[in-house]
């Protein structure tokens, strides 16, 4: 937690928002919650964290990054 008046603790779950609007929901949005819950998850864990290139992870996606991290520090 950061001290009152800095919000750099908010930041990764904003840009995290902004990357399922823009890219992800349609502008129609859904039919039902149980139809979104599924697209969104369905983005969350197969899109976003095995595919998506992020800028952070020098062009990795979060679980090869981890990977990569594991294989250089031994931690199996």
């Amino acid at each position: 937690m950061s001290r009152r008046g800095n919000c750099w603790d908010n930041a990764p779950m904003e840009r995290l928002f902004r990357s399922l609007k823009t890219e992800w929901v349609p502008n129609h949005g859904y039919r039902s919650i149980t139809e979104a819950t599924m697209d969104i998850g369905w983005y969350l864990m197969s899109f976003y964290n095995q595919k998506r290139p992020h800028a952070a992870n020098d062009g990795l996606p979060p679980v090869a990054k981890e990977e990569k991290l594991k294989s250089l520090s031994g931690i199996s």
